[in-house]
């Protein structure tokens, strides 16, 4: 009895360790139409092997994406057109959206930390997936796999990170 709680202990232990393997969201969901800070959490590096780079891609109906500076990084940022011009904040016409943001420096593998976005998030509810690419030194890890319908997150071995955008509270405000 004792060798068969050891062994469903260390099953338990397995899985929890591969849950916390994944590129995550530090808050898991947001209400759809606000502006949310998003925290891409990395927890480890590629087989015992530093980061270099994280890319994240952004959801084509995200409009508005900024990345926050981090020290000791460098952020660069791709765009593409938009199918038609948008308002921005500010009260200016957009023509292009942040399609990508890519963080270059470097994270030990044995360390974890975050890289913030502020998302404009779209009106409607469900899940928005941001594949993320993790490249290290000596391999790179592709976090794209987005889980079919009624397919569990977790289930996949290399999950998109996800936002889940719920209906906002009655009351609330955005910004």
């Amino acid at each position: 009895m004792r060798s068969r709680h050891l062994a469903l202990a260390a099953s338990l232990a397995g899985i929890s360790t591969a849950a916390i393997a994944h590129i995550t969201l530090a808050e898991p969901s947001a209400p759809a139409g606000s502006y949310h800070a998003a925290f891409f959490r990395v927890s480890h590096g590629c087989a015992g092997s530093p980061t270099l780079a994280i890319r994240v891609e952004i959801p084509a109906n995200v409009t508005v994406a900024r990345p926050q500076p981090k020290a000791g990084w460098t952020v660069a940022i791709e765009r593409a057109p938009l199918p038609s011009p948008v308002r921005s904040e500010g009260g200016e016409m957009v023509n292009d959206r942040v399609a990508a943001i890519t963080w270059t420096g470097q994270l030990a593998p044995d360390e974890f930390d975050q890289f913030g976005v502020m998302l404009k998030l779209p009106d409607a509810t469900g899940p928005l997936y941001f594949p993320t690419i993790q490249r290290c030194v000596s391999s790179s890890t592709s976090w794209t796999t987005i889980p079919a319908a009624g397919q569990a997150w977790h289930s996949v071995k290399t999950p998109a990170p996800v936002l889940e955008l719920i209906k906002p509270s009655a009351g609330a405000m955005s910004m």
